[in-house]
């Protein structure tokens, strides 16, 4: 038999909306009432304010290692803004923006980076899973979650989100194939800020891009500006539609970029040259938007100091709200807990034993 030709579908589309100097392009442009777009800008600033204070209280030694989100503000936030409460969202460990969105309260956050796990915490309103510190797992889970939501004939959705690093990982991929196979309810978001660590995307792939990996699995695939929220808000709109309609997965490539560190515990002046971070940080989706605002003349320069001058207070009142919620936190007895349904003998007898020495050390202290 003659080799012949197989038809895969393997085009993918790019998405972009507004561009770097916040002009819009009104044939794609989304129909977004003005309080709904104040509010999206408003979560922007918020999460960058956020961002940047958790940053300092790092370098000050009052909360431990976390993930930054400076630059990636549109790429979540345009995501979850299209969702509704009874849907899932289910983050890596870089979602601050998309969690503030959803209801997590910025003390939980700093609670929970300061080292205690009552900061992981999730209200019984929110279905929201907890951040996913190993890299790619979280795709199985939220795979898993739209299989039960198809299983129980609900019209909700699952989002999850996801570096370019975790694309590598065969999590993301077993993930993938199982949303498709069975056509479940999932958005597959990709934060595709150009380094995992100190890998380049280029390391990453030899795929042109992330977005046409869909292909392989069957379901659409897109790629969005992920600094434009607009662009990034159609893409989710219609994979949410999509999937509520019963027609499967999609995923979503984000090209955003991560202005600062992948970690407080990382320096990227090692791995990257400075000309490329000032390129990006032209491209900053917050500056963005705000042109795009103020020329619908929904934005005027007072408008912005008073949301400046709200969001301050606000990040202050949650710090000081934090602070005084782990003064009574931090029982470290509680390291044997919620792990065996009955201790091991070892693992009495050391709880045993550090129970004594605190015990002494109390002591030590109320007669010191």
């Amino acid at each position: 038999m003659p080799r012949k030709k197989i038809d895969v579908p393997n085009r993918i589309d790019y998405l972009s909306v507004l561009d770097e100097n916040g002009k819009i392009d009104t044939a794609v442009e989304p129909k977004i009432e003005d309080s709904f777009l104040l509010k999206l800008y408003r979560f922007m600033l918020l999460a960058r304010r956020f961002d940047e204070r958790q940053l300092s209280l790092q370098r000050q030694g009052r909360i431990g290692t976390f993930a930054p989100i400076k630059g990636q503000e549109a790429a979540q936030l345009g995501a979850v803004a299209v969702l509704r409460p009874s849907d899932w969202m289910v983050p890596s460990f870089r979602e601050t923006a998309a969690e503030l969105w959803l209801g997590r309260t910025m003390e939980s956050v700093i609670i929970y980076n300061a080292g205690f796990n009552e900061g992981a915490r999730i209200e019984e309103d929110r279905n929201d899973l907890p951040i996913s510190i190993p890299v790619g797992t979280q795709v199985l889970h939220a795979a898993g979650l739209g299989w039960a939501i198809k299983y129980r004939k609900k019209d909700d959705v699952v989002m999850t989100f996801f570096g370019d690093g975790a694309t590598s990982e065969g999590d993301f991929h077993e993930g993938l194939n199982m949303a498709a196979v069975f056509g479940v309810p999932v958005i597959f978001v990709c934060q595709n800020n150009q380094w995992a660590i100190s890998v380049p995307r280029s390391k990453q792939t030899r795929s042109e891009t992330i977005a046409q990996k869909a292909a392989a699995y069957g379901m659409p695939g897109l790629q969005v500006d992920g600094n434009d929220i607009l662009a990034v808000y159609t893409a989710a709109q219609e994979a949410v539609n999509r999937a509520r309609a019963g027609k499967g997965p999609t995923l979503i490539e984000c090209v955003t970029y991560r202005v600062t560190m992948h970690t407080t515990a990382d320096d990227p002046k090692k791995y990257r040259p400075e000309e490329e971070v000032e390129i990006w940080k032209k491209r900053d989706p917050i500056l963005r938007f705000q042109k795009y605002l103020t020329n619908k003349n929904l934005l005027s320069e007072r408008n912005l100091e008073e949301f400046e001058t709200e969001i301050e207070a606000e990040v202050q009142a949650a710090l000081d709200r934090a602070e005084e919620q782990m003064k009574s936190m931090g029982d470290p007895l509680d390291m044997f807990e919620h792990l065996y349904a009955e201790l091991p003998a070892h693992l009495k007898k050391q709880r045993e034993i550090l129970a004594q020495e605190l015990s002494e050390r109390q002591k030590e202290t109320s007669h010191g």
